[in-house]
């Protein structure tokens, strides 16, 4: 899988929606402050620099007594890897909490933009596309986690439907990035345009996200 080149600073200045999900995560993660955080995935530090201000005598790095993540696994294709590499990371009894997106996530708006790619001018460059989410289920999500060593395991999607204040910023960085680098250049803020116009005004997002609380268990997971 190619990887995406972000645009940070577009990132940086639409992300606030992302930035009130990780806030909800935070809520779910007790911390003394002085522990040892892996922040899973930290985009361009404005939610790194939340779960800081939680931690005046720890750290945000690696073998910790805790992992946070919002926004990033269902970027990730193999999450049984995933949360295999999560738990060796923690010390037994480490928490792991996060949210990404999950089943069903902006599907209206992903089908839509998959029409519109199927269209002339279009459909030639794009007609290979296949994006690279993974929106688990909740389910699946806790199944994995328990082969990979976890317990205490509670996984649920919730709805966070999202109105962008700059819908086609927005969705040019976060929602259409992939599919824009599959089109020349020429033709990429027509497509934007094109997707955000038959969206409907104001442009609401369905995001579903996929909420993971989980400990690493004191049990080395059996290998099956």
């Amino acid at each position: 899988m190619t990887v995406r080149d972000w645009d940070a600073t577009s990132y940086d200045r639409v992300s606030t929606p992302q930035v009130e999900m990780a806030e909800a995560v935070l809520e779910r993660l007790p911390l003394r402050g002085d522990e040892t955080v892996l922040d899973a995935g930290c985009g361009s530090g404005r939610v790194t620099a939340l779960l800081l201000e939680r931690l005046p005598r720890g750290h945000v790095v690696a073998v910790v007594d805790a992992v946070f993540s919002n926004a990033v696994f269902h970027w990730i294709a193999d999450h049984e890897r995933l949360f295999e590499r999560l738990a060796a990371a923690l010390e037994p009894g480490g928490r792991l909490v996060a949210q990404c997106g999950g089943k069903g996530n902006i599907d209206a708006f992903r089908r839509l933009a998959d029409e519109i790619a199927s269209e002339p001018p279009y459909a030639r460059h794009m007609k290979h596309f296949r994006g690279p989410w993974n929106y688990a289920s909740q389910q699946d999500t806790e199944r994995r986690l328990l082969a990979a060593g976890f317990d205490e395991v509670r996984c649920w999607l919730q709805p966070w439907p999202v109105t962008p204040a700059d819908p086609l910023e927005f969705t040019r960085t976060v929602c259409l990035g992939n599919h824009l680098e599959a089109l020349p250049p020429e033709l990429r803020e027509r497509y934007v345009e094109e997707v955000v116009r038959r969206s409907g005004a104001p442009l609401t997002l369905e995001y579903i996200r996929l909420n993971i609380d989980a400990r690493r268990s004191s049990v080395p997971a059996e290998k099956g």
